[in-house]
């Protein structure tokens, strides 16, 4: 299966199964902290959603952010944040933040 197949435009979504999991974050960039997180959550439901925020002056488009989600394993479905797309239950967004900066001052520190 093509990974980008898992992400769904309201136009075309399919139906989440019974008691899937919907969370958000902007995922940007994705890091190993993210992966671990949303492996975490997966393993207390039967499927697990993914809604793209938008960062505030994102790094990468949100597509891409948006197959490289798909792309782990932990992962049923992607979707950009907006009309059609699923309510959250579980917002990563301040996590994420507080990763992003912590990515960026790492990136800041090894620079020459």
């Amino acid at each position: 299966m093509d990974s980008r197949d898992k992400i769904q435009t309201p136009a075309a979504a399919t139906p989440l199964p019974p008691g899937a999991l919907v969370v958000s974050g902007s995922f940007d960039p994705l890091l190993a902290a993210h992966a671990a997180a949303l492996q975490r959550l997966r393993q207390d439901a039967p499927a697990l959603a993914v809604v793209l925020d938008e960062p505030p002056q994102p790094i990468l488009p949100a597509r891409a952010r948006a197959e490289l989600v798909a792309a782990l394993a932990c992962v049923d479905r992607v979707y950009l944040a907006g009309a059609g797309a699923p309510v959250a239950s579980i917002s990563l967004d301040e996590e994420h933040l507080r990763l992003r900066g912590e990515f960026v001052e790492h990136l800041r520190s090894r620079q020459v």
